[in-house]
């Protein structure tokens, strides 16, 4: 079950403010105030080890937050970001993210949950919720780059309804849906 609502429960065009609901999960819209929680959540260098970098404290997240919440500088791409709040818990557990280039109507998608949390089926439930609300947009092709190395990864794209390609870039493999085509 999929649910679309704003953070006031209202309907709105705006999906900077949108709330995408699955059975278990809140995907809430990235705020720069989650910063600090989510700096204890990522904190795990082992959560680097296929995508690079290393934690960040809370400051350096929310700089970067503020740069991801004010948007792409491009106005032919947008960059959507949530984070994952596991509703019984009411805690947030990790991020999904798409950014959605307009001229292709592509969107890259790509997820990172807290090792806590890993082997519950979190990210592939984000990662669904994010393609089923990413079908009800202008968008025809949903694509993640995963490390080839990386089965947890490459199974929540399976899962999210995405296959692997033979294309590759900077050594991840490109996985890919192809939305239906909307009447």
């Amino acid at each position: 079950m999929i649910q679309l609502v704003t953070q006031d429960g209202s309907s709105s065009r705006d999906d900077r403010q949108l709330v995408i609901g699955t059975d278990r999960l809140e995907l809430l819209p990235l705020r720069v105030e989650h910063a600090a929680e989510m700096a204890a959540v990522l904190a795990d260098p082992a959560l680097h080890a296929f995508i690079g970098g290393s934690p960040q404290p809370p400051d350096a997240l929310a700089a970067r937050y503020r740069r991801l919440v004010a948007g792409s500088p491009d106005p032919g791409v947008r960059w959507l970001n949530w984070v994952i709040r596991l509703r019984d818990a009411a805690e947030l557990v990790g991020t999904v993210q798409a950014t959605v280039t307009w001229a292709d109507a592509t969107a890259e998608i790509a997820w990172v949950v807290g090792t806590p949390w890993q082997g519950r089926g979190i990210a592939g439930e984000a990662a669904r919720g994010l393609v089923r609300w990413l079908g009800t947009q202008p968008v025809r092709t949903v694509v993640a780059h995963v490390h080839p190395e990386h089965h947890a990864s490459a199974a929540v794209a399976a899962s999210a309804g995405l296959v692997a390609t033979d294309e590759q870039l900077d050594g991840e493999v490109r996985w890919q849906l192809q939305l239906p085509q909307a009447d």
